[in-house]
């Protein structure tokens, strides 16, 4: 699964810059022109970085850092700004940014920072998911539940790894399609049910708690309870 990266700059060459060059290094991309609709689509788009504009229309990116910090979600952000003094440096930092690059930049400068943040991030992540009794060791790709080793295919591993990072989260079926297989839902798919239930068969054998619920009209989520 390629990394997702939000860009949230109301400058548009801007974005059509770093969208092009971040695509091209393939990446999945998708940005905001103003920090409202950039929030609402963070919360659809679940990207593994954001690179964000400080000055921005209806919330500026200190307001938008400090709402994903609050709600514990420790995704990487890149702040973009004119602002180049220390006690802005230091207000950018505090809200919760990762890193700080002051404009004009080199867009070479900006993809090694991003590739850096990546890097860390992939090596903070524990090895080892969880949900109720289940386990997914992601360093050997191989899934536990009550004692018994549970044979996945790829497309399998790939799902359940979703779920298990994104606990107690609706999935829409768009966001799941892009994640696992790589493209856009285009309209009517029956090949996520049909996995789903592979999924669910090898995972939830008789007697043991559902994990994997519908969400009716939207996607899937995983969680202990109905």
């Amino acid at each position: 699964m390629n990394e997702r990266i939000l860009i949230v700059e109301d400058d548009h060459a801007i974005v059509r810059v770093l969208k092009r060059t971040l695509t091209y290094e393939g990446y999945n991309v998708e940005s905001s022109h103003d920090g409202v609709s950039g929030y609402d689509t963070y919360k659809k788009f679940h990207p593994d970085l954001i690179i964000l504009d400080w000055m921005l229309p209806g919330m500026d990116g200190i307001e938008f850092c400090d709402r994903i910090r609050s709600s514990e979600d420790n995704v990487p952000i890149i702040m973009l700004t004119a602002k180049d003094t220390t006690s802005d440096r230091v207000m950018g930092l505090d809200a919760g940014v990762d890193d700080y690059l002051v404009k004009p930049f080199e867009i070479e400068e900006l993809t090694a920072r991003i590739r850096a943040l990546l890097r860390r991030t992939k090596s903070e992540r524990t090895s080892t998911l969880n949900m109720a009794d289940l386990v997914l060791d992601t360093s050997t790709r191989q899934a536990h539940r009550g004692g018994r080793v549970i044979n996945l295919t790829a497309k399998e591993y790939d799902l359940l790894e979703l779920f298990l990072r994104h606990p107690r989260q609706v999935l829409t079926r768009e966001v799941i399609f892009d994640r696992v297989w790589g493209y856009d839902f285009g309209g009517e798919s029956n090949v996520l049910d049909v996995y789903i239930r592979y999924l669910r068969q090898k995972i939830e054998e008789k007697g043991e708690i559902r994990l994997i619920h519908t969400a009716r009209g939207v996607g899937y989520v995983m969680r202990e309870t109905p």
